[in-house]
């Protein structure tokens, strides 16, 4: 009897953040917090300062308090919906190239939002979707919990310390280095707290994250910028 020649898999990993490190969806993140807070007639500039620091059920306990939060969610999840399918999007320069040249179940998406925008946002920058996808509903505890990144290495057959994470926010970076994994930051002008690189943008880090996933660099302690 003869056995097939088993391929193994890949020995490393990244996880990406979506919104704001791989599609540049600020100014629709900013439109719709703007329209929901024109409907309950608060302060459109204070709601998304605070929106950027807390997950929604956390913002409608902090700035609408008097409020339904159920209501206010529903609310927002129809304004997210809407601006799927009709807002302009577009990814980061280098994204498309980027997750193209990863091998196949070598990488997954980590987000606080929900996957059916997730995919209606890359069907309409046309980039690839990966077979692990954590999202919202997924879990319990979002970022700066590691759960998030726990769970997709975990769906991915990783380990943690072979693990990448690419995020552009402070939780997120949180998350990934209490998950105990390399972390690396891009499309901030200054460097995310705590990451172990920093690029100014993700076309400048897509050598090095290809490096990573194919071995053929360091490990990213080395901080540079």
């Amino acid at each position: 009897m003869t056995s097939e020649l088993v391929q193994p898999g890949p020995r490393k990993f990244v996880l990406f953040d979506v919104d704001g490190t791989l599609i540049d969806a600020a100014d629709n993140q900013r439109r719709v917090w703007r329209t929901w807070a024109e409907r309950y007639g608060l302060d459109a500039d204070e709601i998304y300062r605070v929106a950027l620091r807390t997950r929604p059920m956390e913002t409608f306990a902090q700035v609408a308090p008097d409020q339904d939060p159920t209501q206010c969610l529903a609310a927002l999840h129809e304004l997210e919906d809407e601006d799927v399918r009709s807002g302009v999007y577009a990814s980061f320069a280098g994204a498309s190239e980027l997750l193209e040249a990863l091998p196949s179940g070598s990488w997954a998406l980590v987000t606080s939002n929900y996957e059916h925008r997730v995919r209606g946002r890359f069907a309409r920058t046309g980039l690839p979707f990966p077979r692990v996808i954590v999202d919202a509903a997924a879990v319990e505890e979002g970022k700066p919990s590691p759960v998030p990144y726990l769970l997709a290495a975990e769906q991915l057959g990783a380990k943690p310390e072979d693990c990448l994470v690419i995020e552009d926010a402070p939780s997120g970076v949180e998350a990934g280095l209490r998950a105990g994994m390399t972390v690396w930051g891009v499309n901030a002008p200054i460097r995310v707290a705590g990451v172990h690189r920093h690029f100014g943008s993700l076309r400048e880090a897509v050598p090095d994250i290809l490096g990573f996933a194919s071995g053929t660099r360091p490990d990213g302690s080395t901080a540079v910028g």
